[in-house]
Parts: C-alpha cells; sequence; structure tokens
C-alpha cells in the first residue's frame, strides 16, 4: 500500500491519461469500427486496403519524433545509458536463442519461428514512455533517455537479426 501511495505522489496522472487515451484507447476504437465497417461494406475493405500502411506509416513517425525530442537528453545522462547498453545487447543476443528452442519445442514452422524472434527480441518500450514523461523532471529526463536507448538499440538489433534470421539462425528447408 505504501508504493502505491507514494508513486501517487510522484507520477501526475493527467499526461498519463491524456497520452493514454489518445495514443492507445482513440486509435484501438477507429481500428475497431473499421474493421466492423469492413465486414459490412465493400466501401469498407476498400478503406481496410487503403489503411493497411498507416501503422506503420505512424510508427516511424512517432519514432522518429520521440528520438528527435529526447536524443539531446542522451548526453546528460551518458554515464547511467552506458551502464545498460550492454544489457540491453545482451538481451538481443540471447532472446534469439531462447526463441529459436522455443520454436524448435513447439515445432514451429520457419516462417513463425522467425516472427518470434523478432517479437520476442522487441519490448515496445515506446508504449511505457507516456508514463516516463509523466514523471517529475528530473525523473522523466533520465527514463526517456534510458527508454529511447533502448529502442535505438532494439532498432539496430533488429536490422542484424534481418540478414541473421534467414541465413543463421532460421533456414528454409
Amino acid at each position: 500500500m505504501a508504493m502505491g501511495s507514494e508513486a501517487a505522489k510522484i507520477v501526475d496522472p493527467g499526461p498519463f491519461f491524456e497520452a493514454f487515451f489518445g495514443l492507445i484507447v482513440i486509435p484501438l476504437l477507429v481500428a475497431m469500427v473499421i474493421q466492423l465497417y469492413e465486414k459490412k461494406s465493400s466501401n469498407g475493405k476498400k478503406i481496410m486496403n487503403l489503411t493497411s500502411w498507416y501503422p506503420v506509416s505512424f510508427m516511424v513517425l512517432t519514432l522518429f519524433v520521440v528520438v528527435a525530442s529526447q536524443i539531446g537528453k542522451l548526453s546528460s545522462y551518458m554515464d547511467l545509458i552506458i551502464i545498460v547498453i550492454p544489457i540491453y545487447i545482451a538481451f538481443m543476443v540471447i532472446m534469439p536463442i531462447i526463441s529459436i528452442c522455443i520454436a524448435k519445442w513447439f515445432k514451429l514452422d520457419v516462417g513463425s519461428g522467425r516472427a518470434l524472434i523478432f517479437s520476442a527480441s522487441t519490448r515496445n518500450s515506446l508504449v511505457v514512455l507516456p508514463l516516463a514523461l509523466a514523471l517529475p523532471d528530473n525523473l522523466s529526463t533520465l527514463v526517456a533517455a534510458v527508454i529511447v536507448t533502448q529502442t535505438i538499440v532494439e532498432l539496430a538489433g533488429e536490422l542484424i537479426y534481418i540478414r541473421l534470421a534467414p541465413k543463421l539462425l532460421l533456414r528454409q528447408k
């Protein structure tokens, strides 16, 4: 109970709920409406085809805006960020090994095994960024810098996975 009251004193819920509803709830509701409309109308299928690439485009835009807004803060906490980078890299090295074991254990096909590698290795840290930004200034800057660092390491790792997964990790038979 004490942790809950302490957390309530630290976190300003206003920005968190604003981000939660604006970035998660509203887009989810719009997606649900479009999917329901798709099932009932031929125009719905056209809209669904038109919007199918929106998530990729918006993720790229979001990532660019977040990294651009936070990248300058990385230098302020470089001594702390340097400590977490090896942990992120170790995670990126270990998760494909664990994913391959799971894929073999569950007898997944190659495509599913590759998808498991990519999805298990990415923690979607940007999802918690609104919570981090709701912290007091001294904490929000540090936490945001760590989250952005994690995202950058994950993106670099994913680019490496694109080359390694088909050739070394899970080969087509």
